[in-house]
């Protein structure tokens, strides 16, 4: 099984526009709402995938109720701490090749719904080949949840994909126990070295030999249309995509997660993990929905991708 954790979901609602003008009211053309969080993307992604695969994580509220009636339609298994807060909704107006988001910052959790997701996370861990982490915390969770959720998994021998940004992953990186898999771009690897990080090869190099991810086995930077820039144990890895008519980027990040964790409970070898997730993540973008993945074009994608040592 491949355990997915997402901390602070939500509903995700999309609002196509004309256009966007201020200070007017603006009818929306089409309407679209599906289970959020990028844990919940990776989620979907890892369905469609027929990995074996559970969402867990903290869920309150009629807003929680939608996500979990909407999981049960589509078959996927979930195993949710309640809690007493309302899960968020995050809108994101697509106008004019443009998307302008807001995010709702979610409920406040405390320390008792905290207590029992742990001991709900620890139970679910020995049963998972591969655990994914997504995406942002609510108020009232510990900026060390992740480095918590990590150790615990370590027990267990379970490997983790953290994808995360801000306090949370500083304390994971600096945590005893390591995620076996991040995936930063390099604003955030510049956010987490103090210095600019550019997608040249040096600069990208430099930044992954930081002592700060001693301990980590793969580190992928997402690269956008440019691919990916990776590095396993001491192994670098350069990969280039090819062209694609992208109808909406957000999500692919998150689909590149469901297939490195994908890869690891298959036991990929380094290009077929590298090939799987960036395949996803290009395909995700292929799409209107986020983490929404049509397979159709997986091998035509996936023969097309370049990987060579660097």
């Amino acid at each position: 099984m491949i355990l997915t954790v997402t901390m602070n979901p939500s509903i995700d609602i999309a609002y196509q526009l004309d256009e966007l003008r201020i200070d007017h009211a603006v009818r929306a053309k089409e309407t679209l709402r599906t289970p959020g969080g990028k844990g919940l993307n990776v989620t979907r992604v890892l369905h469609t995938l027929h990995e074996d695969v559970c969402a867990a994580g903290l869920i309150g509220g009629n807003n929680g109720g939608f996500i979990k009636d909407r999981l049960k339609e589509a078959g996927i298994r979930f195993a949710f701490t309640e809690i007493k807060g309302e899960t968020r909704c995050c809108i994101a107006l697509l106008h004019e090749g443009k998307q302008t988001e807001v995010l709702e910052p979610g409920p406040e959790a405390d320390a008792s719904e905290y207590r029992e997701f742990l001991k709900q996370f620890y139970t679910l861990s020995k049963d998972s080949a591969c655990i994914t982490i997504s995406g942002s915390l609510p108020a009232g969770i510990p900026d060390h949840c992740y480095a918590d959720l990590i150790s615990a998994a370590a027990i267990n021998g379970v490997p983790v994909v953290l994808d995360c940004s801000g306090n949370a992953l500083k304390k994971a990186l600096a945590a005893d126990h390591k995620p076996y898999a991040i995936k930063p771009n390099t604003d955030e690897l510049a956010e987490l070295l103090g210095r600019q990080v550019t997608k040249d090869t040096s600069s990208l190099k430099a930044a992954l030999l930081s002592p700060l991810f001693d301990g980590i086995h793969w580190i992928i930077v997402s690269l956008g249309k440019d691919g990916c820039f990776a590095k396993h144990d001491n192994t670098f890895y350069q990969v280039r995509v090819p062209q694609i008519h992208a109808v909406s980027p957000v999500g692919s990040g998150d689909s590149m997660v469901a297939g490195i964790a994908s890869a690891l409970a298959r036991n990929m070898n380094d290009e077929g993990l590298l090939k799987h997730a960036n395949t996803l993540g290009m395909l995700n973008a292929m799409q209107k929905q986020t983490g929404c993945v049509n397979l159709k074009d997986y091998d035509a994608l996936y023969q097309l991708i370049e990987i060579r040592k660097a």
